[in-house]
């Protein structure tokens, strides 16, 4: 019997101590998180230095490092060093890499919805305080942060990236008509290739980090971009005509995979997430003077840029309109509704 005793004894004993094990093991890990274990997250994106997208992601950085007292060190790799957007998100989704930033229409190889933006005229400067709104505290996005997560991904900003211009090497475009047949680069957005036949150009899905040599070559004869990009990629060089056509827009959106996100400590999660609100904030202030003074360095640099009259625009817009009807599969009319009422 006493042998018995001092066996169930010593059980107790174990199996007390086993517990007590386990209690120090949560509150020790708890207190590694609670004292920074070094962090370190890579951003990779397709922007060239001076870039106002570029700008805005190594402001991001400075507030992350900031908030976290150099606990989270961010690593910027930009200007396709990683490779394309598409192929820097595709890592994200993958967890190989921590974030990455896609422009809108690149977007839509993970989610036909992102589509939405690529839609010719859908969103106008002068209604650009109620998108941001709609984006920042809306329905449209918390809609898209749904979307994101069901490809295991989580937005962290919906960077300006702004409105694009076409941009030609040889011919002056001054209407849809000037357009026609020319080869046009696109990304590889559905909607950008829709555009592009309805003004009769001819397609041309290219990878950004190949345009300026398609340029040079005359594989492309020109193409739509913001002219902060055109200017800070240096695509002036390889160009002649401009308009101002602001036919449609784009974000660049920092995504951070999702699982990564959710495995963080929770400070760390609401750090990334105050200075992507801050450094979004910061960002968009800038865009908007950066855009203007590239356009006057386009001008500068002997680049012939035709501001178009309401009209001409009209034209441009009269001419697209049919796009907005062409992907009821892929783009939900609930999401376009939700689009344009956002900016009423």
């Amino acid at each position: 019997m006493r042998k018995k005793l001092a066996v169930l004894v010593a059980l107790v004993v174990v199996f007390s101590l086993a517990l007590v094990g386990c209690g120090s093991s949560e509150k020790s890990q708890e207190q590694g998180a609670d004292e920074g274990k070094k962090i370190t997250i890579r951003l990779a994106h397709p922007m060239a230095p001076g870039n106002n997208v570029t700008i805005g992601y190594e402001k991001f950085k400075e507030i992350v490092e900031q908030k976290s007292n150099g606990q989270v060190e961010v690593q910027l790799y930009g200007n396709t060093v990683l490779g394309s957007d598409r192929v820097t998100m595709e890592s994200v989704q993958k967890g190989t890499l921590e974030m990455a930033s896609s422009s809108s229409p690149n977007m839509a190889n993970f989610s036909s919805k992102f589509m939405v933006f690529d839609l010719p005229y859908i969103t106008s400067p002068e209604n650009q305080e109620k998108l941001y709104k709609a984006l920042d505290e809306g329905e449209l996005g918390k809609y898209f942060t749904q979307v994101s997560e069901e490809i295991g991904l989580k937005p962290i900003m919906f960077s300006e990236y702004g409105y694009r211009n076409f941009v030609t090497a040889k011919k002056e475009v001054i209407s849809p008509e000037d357009l026609k047949n020319l080869k046009l680069r696109t990304t590889d957005s559905p909607v950008e290739v829709a555009v592009a036949k309805a003004l009769g150009a001819n397609p041309t899905p290219i990878a950004w980090g190949e345009v300026y040599t398609a340029l040079q070559q005359g594989t492309i004869d020109g193409q739509g971009n913001t002219f902060g990009l055109l200017y800070s990629a240096k695509h002036h060089e390889a160009s002649k005509f401009a308009i101002d056509s602001e036919h449609n827009y784009s974000m660049h959106i920092l995504m951070i995979n999702k699982k990564f996100f959710d495995e963080l400590p929770q400070n760390i999660q609401d750090i990334l997430v105050e200075s992507g609100k801050e450094a979004l904030d910061y960002q968009r202030k800038i865009s908007a003077e950066l855009e203007a003074k590239a356009k006057q360095d386009f001008i500068a640099a002997g680049i012939k840029v035709h501001d178009l009259t309401p009209e001409e625009k009209a034209k441009f817009k009269e001419a697209t309109k049919e796009v907005w009807t062409m992907f009821p599969d892929k783009i939900p009319q609930e999401l376009i509704d939700m689009l344009v009422d956002a900016q009423k």
